[in-house]
């Protein structure tokens, strides 16, 4: 079962995340984006690798927003398809963690993700743990 769903929205893309505890909706909603945007290939024998990611920011909406954000970035700029995260460090306004990724060769793009954005944004805590609604730029 997906931990996330898609949620109507005119232009872009929205999305509503769940997770556990605080770091699994961090990690649940950066996963989301990449098995929204992109098919792996079949027949691939893929190369993974390793990349660290650390993050700032003032209060918890401006690092998830940041969080996203970075790894949109990184996988535009380095050709690179996110599908694992570790998250060893997180609280309201830092952010640490260890990404796994291999190159954007071995997937089909299905459609561009470019940013996440502040707009409607919604980050509660609940009676089953957390959840995010976002919407993306695409």
């Amino acid at each position: 079962m997906k931990n996330y769903e898609l949620i109507e929205h005119t232009a872009d893309l929205a999305v509503r995340v769940r997770g556990k505890d605080l770091n699994e909706l961090f990690k649940n909603t950066a996963l989301a984006i990449f098995e929204i945007s992109s098919e792996k290939l079949r027949n691939k024998d893929i190369k993974h690798k390793k990349i660290i990611i650390k993050q700032k920011a003032d209060n918890l909406p401006e690092l998830f927003v940041n969080w996203l954000n970075e790894v949109i970035s990184l996988s535009a700029a380095k050709g690179l398809i996110f599908d694992g995260f570790q998250i060893s460090k997180l609280t309201e306004n830092n952010l640490e963690a260890v990404a796994s990724c291999s190159d954007i060769k071995n997937y089909k793009i299905n459609s561009e993700i470019k940013a996440a954005t502040y707009h409607e944004l919604h980050i509660e805590k609940n009676e089953s743990g957390w959840q995010a609604e976002v919407i993306f730029d695409v």
